[in-house]
């Protein structure tokens, strides 16, 4: 980051290399959708890149992306929220293509109950309220550090802390099925 902001546009290129996969993730677990994570992240690098001279080496750089990736996706929900569409590229009946495909191990029933209970976390992370969902998705998905978490979100590691308890309270009863 302190070669991009120094004034060599190629550092982006490596930014983007060793950053992509896992600001796309984590974006996907926000949004529900590659396609938009996808957009997301490609926004994300471009306001990093719009944003190089504003940059404090003194913070993390995975904080800062993170933080920008994180407003880029509180803002877009927002927008989706008072925008509702249905999309003929969202998967079918919430489920990816990559879920469907069969395991090359296990049995057929042992890979459906897997199936099953994997959908039935990300279903049950995706109805959480957003903060509470940011949070466990950047300590379970990222293993961020509440500190981390904190200055991503923007608020104190013991409000993190809080957020976590209350999310796992809440998934808690919401899979105490697959208990």
């Amino acid at each position: 980051m302190l070669r991009l902001q120094a004034g060599d546009d190629l550092a982006l290129n490596e930014l983007m290399d060793r950053w992509r996969t896992r600001v796309i993730s984590y974006l996907i677990r926000m949004v529900s959708s590659q396609t938009t994570a996808v957009d997301l992240a490609q926004e994300t690098f471009v306001r990093v890149y719009s944003s190089r001279l504003s940059y404090r080496p003194s913070a993390t750089f995975s904080t800062w992306l993170f933080a920008i990736a994180t407003n880029l996706a509180r803002h877009h929900l927002r927008w989706q929220r008072r925008h509702p569409a249905v999309s003929l590229d969202d998967p079918v009946d919430g489920e990816a293509l990559h879920d469907r495909l069969p395991s090359a191990s296990g049995t057929p029933s042992g890979d459906a109950v897997k199936s099953e209970q994997a959908i039935a976390v990300k279903k049950a992370i995706g109805d959480l309220p957003q903060d509470l969902r940011e949070a466990v998705i950047l300590f379970e998905y990222e293993g961020m550090s509440h500190a981390e978490i904190a200055a991503v979100v923007g608020c104190s590691a013991k409000a993190v802390e809080t957020r976590l308890y209350r999310a796992r309270q809440i998934l808690r009863q919401k899979l105490r099925f697959l208990l």
